[in-house]
């Protein structure tokens, strides 16, 4: 009888650890360990690396790039624009009204992008508000019902989510609609949050 209890306590364990191993011990906050998010091939759920010795590698590790191109952003990329950090983006991703735009160009974008993002690279931008709310009129556009967005790029050095949004707003996309995830891929990264290929 003793053996056998001690059987069936051995099975429970067993059983009992997978469980107990699906909890991440890194979380996103204190009290968030996922965000599950919407994308066009179904539901993903974003969370941090849960290796201790995970590191950034290739591009995402340099800390040298030539500026110009790649010179260090501002906080504020224009008058009336929201910078935000992650725990807004994730919050920006599972709000249905809201769109997460990867304004990088294609190539960048295919190399991973943030889950739930939409690629409408910087150089596009402009001939695209229609995906955003706008409605094309004879003064250019008219964005009286455009879409709360988020725009990023590649990082604090990259500068295609600025240049978007300052075309944006010369085109009459509304400043308070406009947040920017200044923080980038590179930091989206260097946090170990989920990158899905597109």
């Amino acid at each position: 009888m003793i053996r056998l209890y001690a059987l069936a306590c051995a099975m429970l364990a067993f059983f009992a650890l997978p469980t107990l191993a699906q909890e991440p011990l890194v979380k996103i906050t204190a009290e968030i360990a996922t965000v599950t998010v919407q994308t066009p091939n179904g539901p993903v759920e974003i969370g941090r690396e849960q290796n201790p010795d995970a590191r950034l590698e290739g591009d995402w590790a340099r800390v040298a790039r030539d500026c110009p191109p790649f010179c260090i952003q501002p906080m504020t990329p224009a008058p009336g624009v929201t910078t935000i950090g992650e725990l807004e983006l994730l919050e920006l991703l599972t709000d249905p009204a809201a769109m997460v735009i990867d304004s990088r160009t294609r190539d960048w974008f295919e190399g991973g992008t943030i889950p739930g993002s939409v690629n409408i690279p910087y150089n596009e931008i402009g001939d695209r508000l229609a995906e955003l709310g706008c409605e094309a009129d004879f003064d250019g556009w008219d964005c009286s019902n455009a879409r709360k967005v988020a725009l990023f790029c590649n990082g604090l050095w990259c500068g295609q989510s600025p240049s978007a949004i300052r075309v944006m707003l010369s085109l009459g996309y509304p400043a308070d609609k406009i947040h920017y995830y200044r923080g980038g891929m590179q930091v989206w990264r260097l946090l170990g949050l989920t990158v899905v290929q597109p």
